[in-house]
């Protein structure tokens, strides 16, 4: 049997490609469709199926073009109506070399999602795994509210009953795989770990514990945030995406060009990190750290011209790689040789105040200051500053009104880079006495400072 994950970490997305003999599927492939037909060459297989166990929400699914460059069959399930593939009905099996696929339906997420179990008949007749979408995390489990507050209620009711009576019954020895990671938006508490059993999952997921009305008052009640991009992302995978194909080529910019196409609109976004970015950025541009590059959902837009500033040269091609599985076709460029080119061209930059935990601790009771959480509304109520106030950074574009002009922000996240983020929206906003708390809200914890809840 041949068994290989693969992880987006843009959108901590997991897709798999499993097989045995000379035939194999893949579930849920990112939109560079390349690293699948590479391993399709490693282990000389074919690829003949490609399973979608829901339509995504936060990143282009590959299945078009991967089925157009391999003749694959593409499959999911029967909501929404989808422009391309076949739609599945529950129990459809499959065979796949010596494996045997069954789909099942298990909605919740959305009222389409599948799940599909995984049988190797030689080695017996039980599932040995069971890839599970975004119904089933590791330590979590989907969210339930993209169909709106009116939905909410039936959906979370739909999402317990796949969970306890379709999956769960399959068996506690059963491997779970499922479609994002630990950092997904798809998930709230989805756990730093990608192995996991559905016998592990009844013992450790405390919402696995939960009685039915318990999960279902739970799921309805739970906060999320929608991000302006999504409704990008389930237009091309409802409708089918462009191809990507090898990606795409951005110019090499000198200063002067760069600083032209800046000045003629086009959006800018430093990729280095907050340190850097506040020792001297391009006025204007969004601090959108390489770690963090799934936020550039929330601010850029898909119909103007984005150019980068880089910290690592060498990373370009992940980077273009990472926006376009994002739908961020329009990165056009990149200034040559990183920002210190621009600093030999004599070109101005800005400058932004860094402060750490203990700068903090002077300064946060002072009238004249004013402490920015940007962390998420869950994160802020296990713990933060006292008399700070709390604006999801994705959503601050569209909440300035809640954050004062006339004081000196000091902006936390956990650690720092969100924050950073944060900065450059306030500072593309005409803010000007901002500060990123480097280290973030753990700094504060590790030095024994006082939180609330």
């Amino acid at each position: 049997m041949i068994f290989e994950r693969l992880k987006s970490k843009v959108v901590s997305h997991l897709s798999y490609l499993i097989g045995a003999g000379t035939d194999a599927f893949v579930v849920d492939p990112q939109r560079d469709v390349q690293p699948y037909i590479g391993l399709a060459k490693k282990y000389g297989v074919n690829i003949k199926y490609i399973f979608e166990t829901h339509r995504n929400e936060d990143y282009i699914i590959g299945s078009c073009e991967l089925a157009d460059m391999t003749g694959a069959e593409i499959y999911h399930g029967s909501w929404p109506d989808f422009k391309y593939g076949n739609k599945l009905i529950d129990g459809k099996k499959f065979k796949v070399g010596s494996l045997e696929v069954t789909a099942i339906h298990t909605p919740g997420h959305t009222p389409g999602c599948m799940s599909f179990s995984v049988v190797d008949t030689l080695t017996g007749d039980k599932p040995v795994l069971v890839c599970t979408g975004d119904t089933l995390f590791i330590g979590d489990t989907g969210r339930t509210d993209f169909g709106g507050t009116d939905a909410r209620r039936e959906w979370a009711t739909n999402l317990y009953e796949s969970i306890h009576n379709k999956l769960l019954s399959l068996g506690d020895h059963v491997i779970i795989c499922p479609a994002h990671g630990s950092g997904s938006v798809c998930g709230a508490k989805i756990a730093n770990r990608e192995i996991s059993t559905l016998g592990a999952e009844r013992l450790m997921n405390p919402q696995l514990a939960m009685s039915r009305e318990e999960f279902i008052s739970y799921k309805t009640l739970e906060h999320h945030e929608y991000a302006p991009y999504f409704r990008m992302m389930e237009k091309y995978n409802l409708e089918g995406a462009t191809p990507y194909g090898v990606g795409g080529l951005p110019k090499a910019l000198t200063p002067m060009q760069f600083e032209e196409m800046v000045n003629q609109g086009a959006i800018v976004v430093d990729t280095r990190p907050p340190p850097a970015f506040a020792a001297g950025y391009i006025k204007g541009s969004y601090s959108i750290a390489e770690a963090r590059l799934g936020f550039a959902g929330w601010v850029l837009p898909f119909d103007k011209p984005i150019i980068l500033v880089l910290g690592n040269q060498n990373n370009l091609e992940w980077i273009i790689t990472s926006l376009a599985s994002i739908g961020y076709d329009n990165v056009v460029g990149y200034l040559k040789g990183t920002i210190v080119s621009w600093y030999l061209a004599s070109k101005p930059v800005d400058k932004m105040g860094l402060m750490l935990a203990p700068d903090l601790r002077e300064v946060y009771e002072d009238p004249d200051w004013h402490v920015l959480d940007v962390r998420s509304v869950d994160e802020y109520g296990s713990g933060h500053v006292p008399g700070s106030t709390n604006v999801y950074v994705g959503t601050l574009p569209g909440n300035l009104n809640k954050v004062p002009r006339d004081k000196k922000l000091a902006v936390i996240c956990k650690s720092g880079t969100r924050s950073g983020f944060g900065c450059s929206i306030l500072l593309r906003n005409g803010y000007t006495m901002v500060y990123n708390v480097l280290g973030g809200i753990t700094s504060w914890k590790v030095a024994g400072y006082m939180t609330e809840s």
